[in-house]
């Protein structure tokens, strides 16, 4: 009986601490959002959304990148190594597939970087000269 009441209040006691933790790791965060908030204030929404988005972008296009050419050199070992024909034209196929998306997804970070200085504020006046 004493090593199951012993057991028990170990367990009681663990319970406690997992429970103080929980409580100042919720307390923490809670007040990091309150301190965190009039830092955040100083930007208007949109202009924070589109930080936000350029970073994910930045980051989606440096991730893209490495899987592309890891991708495409597993294509390229088996288009080298295979002697099955059809493992080949898979390979091929492959190959193409991930240099467009590849090609598809830096076009758009182009695209958005050059034209976003002449739509911003909502006011494009398209040039008159010849």
């Amino acid at each position: 009986m004493a090593k199951d009441e012993s057991r028990r209040d170990r367990w009681v006691k663990a319970s406690q601490r997992l429970r103080n933790a929980f409580q100042m790791a919720a307390v923490s965060c809670y007040m990091m959002v309150l301190f965190a908030q009039p830092a955040a204030a100083a930007d208007t929404m949109w202009t924070r959304f589109s930080t936000i988005i350029a970073d994910v972008y930045g980051e989606l296009v440096g991730i893209s990148t490495i899987v592309a050419v890891t991708a495409a050199a597993v294509a390229l070992l088996v288009r080298m190594i295979s002697r099955n024909e059809r493992a080949v034209a898979e390979a091929t196929s492959w190959l193409k597939r991930i240099v467009v998306t590849w090609i598809v997804l830096n076009t758009l970070g182009f695209v958005v970087a050059y034209l976003q200085p002449l739509i911003q504020g909502g006011q494009y006046t398209p040039s008159t000269t010849p």
